[in-house]
């Protein structure tokens, strides 16, 4: 495969924030604390104190990897992780299953990559990417489907409580239906062996999804976290018992949250005045504080201070972090120097920092993950028909058209000289007119513009006449964009890994690792 890069500003499908982040905008820089870049990093290792004990992190880990047959390279970046010279750097996403949408593997990539470049910039330090397995979200329906070229794939379950701990019985069915898409082709066999592997010997989401994980990216040393665990808990039930009793989180990301908005932007989560879920198997609920007890709610828990102190001493793990707490958790867990999210993630991070500094936690590095489109062969050489760039894919589908039809007609279509020399016709009309009688400059601009509305109707009508006599390349056009663009929206939101492991196999994620560039901060377009 090849690449291109092009700005994340052409492609008009990332936010002002995010835009405004990467481009180093001053407005934003009192939310964030190093900049994405080797300078930033360079402050982060020095100024990174990192407080929790390394010994519980790597049995934690060991343990959790006990049943994985994973590769030397995972094994020894588990080790290292008890060294104080060894640093993470950190993606999370939701236990999608198969994978879910193209972006979860980005991220996976972008992390690996940024290690790698670490390192080669900072050879006395090591640096392990992590994937933190968000084993604690209950929002069963964001992970029950997965989506192949045209067809929506979902796992019928009733399910409750955080998603991690549900039992993969019951997904045969959907494993079947994806292993069929997969076929019998080398590639897509391949694919199906890794991923039956991973959901038939595993009881549990969070397992089979490490096995999966391990299976795709064991060889680059990527390790799994799964932080729904009773002695990394532990390690944050002081920061839990604080942050519920004295609803910090909620005052500094409102304030956040508000000089945000003051800049233009919109937030991107809003917290709420308690954080965190009460969670037991099939159970993950909000804590609410009423009349001086606190309460779980749609259960008859509750549990007055005293109370709340010693159920979180003595049971830690029950104790789970909504989205805007989740970062603290595993910042006080992991020696972590960068987190990389998508666009609504690194939005939501800006928000964060004011509770990191009350918490006096280390704030990471935040880097937008990398984004690719990938073209295959077919519409590739269709683009090259066609004579429609890579940068012209992310115009719209209508603006394609009418400026191939521009580019491909023998008549001058737009009018604007035409315009031009109408507007100063009635500009002369309009002078002499005032000589005659004041009132009649406003008669004159009346018929100007409604002359010149009649002009761009009849520019849309020439447009529309040469396009009924183009079906065919303008079909094209549609095609492309809906391939490309699956539901209008960017390819690595919506397709799963698939469909590009049945094109390339082994070689989609090897050109990956070859072509992001983390710290570019620019569109990949990978293409044959």
């Amino acid at each position: 495969m090849q690449a291109k890069y092009i700005s994340y500003q052409e492609t008009n499908a990332f936010s002002a924030v995010v835009l405004d982040y990467i481009s180093g905008k001053d407005q934003l820089k009192s939310f964030y604390k190093y900049t994405p870049d080797f300078n930033g990093f360079s402050e982060a290792i020095k100024n990174r104190k990192f407080n929790a004990d390394r010994t519980v992190l790597v049995n934690t880990l060991q343990r959790q990897y006990a049943s994985v047959k994973t590769t030397p390279m995972v094994t020894e970046h588990i080790k290292r992780l008890g060294d104080s010279r060894t640093f993470t750097i950190t993606t999370g996403h939701q236990l999608n299953i198969f994978t879910g949408p193209l972006y979860f593997i980005y991220k996976i990539v972008t992390a690996i990559n940024l290690a790698r470049e670490l390192k080669q910039k900072f050879p006395d330090y090591n640096f392990v990417p992590v994937y933190w397995m968000a084993t604690e979200d209950h929002d069963f329906e964001e992970i029950n489907h997965v989506k192949v070229e045209d067809r929506l794939l979902m796992w019928d379950k009733s399910a409750a409580g955080a998603t991690g701990r549900l039992n993969t019985k019951d997904i045969i069915e959907t494993l079947t239906a994806y292993k069929g898409y997969l076929g019998i082709g080398m590639n897509g066999l391949m694919l199906s062996r890794l991923v039956e592997a991973a959901y038939t010997n595993n009881n549990k989401l969070s397992d089979a999804t490490r096995e999966l994980v391990d299976a795709l990216f064991g060889e680059y040393g990527l390790v799994c976290v799964d932080a729904d665990d009773p002695q990394l808990k532990k390690q944050f039930s002081e920061v839990i018992f604080q942050d519920i009793t004295e609803q910090n989180s909620s005052k500094f990301i409102s304030e956040s949250n508000t000089k945000l908005e003051e800049l233009g932007h919109k937030p991107q989560v809003n917290p709420r005045e308690i954080n965190f879920f009460y969670m037991t198997d099939n159970l993950r609920e909000r804590i609410v504080e009423e009349g001086g007890r606190y309460k779980v709610m749609h259960t008859d828990i509750s549990f007055g201070k005293d109370e709340l102190q010693t159920e979180i001493n003595n049971f830690p793990e029950r104790f789970s972090p909504n989205v805007v707490m989740r970062p603290v958790y595993q910042e006080v867990i992991l020696p972590n120097l960068a987190y990389i999210g998508g666009g609504a993630e690194v939005t939501y991070w800006l928000q964060l920092k004011s509770n990191f500094d009350h918490y006096k936690i280390d704030f990471p590095v935040l880097l937008l993950r990398n984004s690719a489109m990938v073209i295959d062969r077919r519409s590739e050489l269709r683009m090259q028909i066609l004579g429609i760039s890579h940068k012209d894919l992310f115009a719209t589908t209508e603006t394609l058209k009418n400026e191939w039809v521009r580019a491909h007609v023998n008549l001058h279509l737009s009018l604007n000289d035409e315009e031009r020399a109408i507007s100063a016709v009635f500009d002369q009309i309009k002078l002499n007119a005032y000589k005659i009688d004041k009132t009649l400059s406003q008669s004159t601009d009346a018929a100007k513009n409604k002359t010149l509305k009649l002009i761009t109707s009849l520019e849309k009508k020439m447009l529309r006449a040469e396009k009924r006599k183009h079906k065919t390349s303008l079909a094209q056009i549609e095609s492309l964009k809906e391939k490309l663009f699956p539901t209008g929206v960017l390819q690595e939101r919506v397709l799963n890994i698939a469909p590009m492991y049945i094109l390339y196999g082994d070689e989609f994620i090897d050109s990956l690792v070859a072509f992001f560039k983390p710290l570019d901060h620019r569109f990949t377009i990978l293409f044959d």
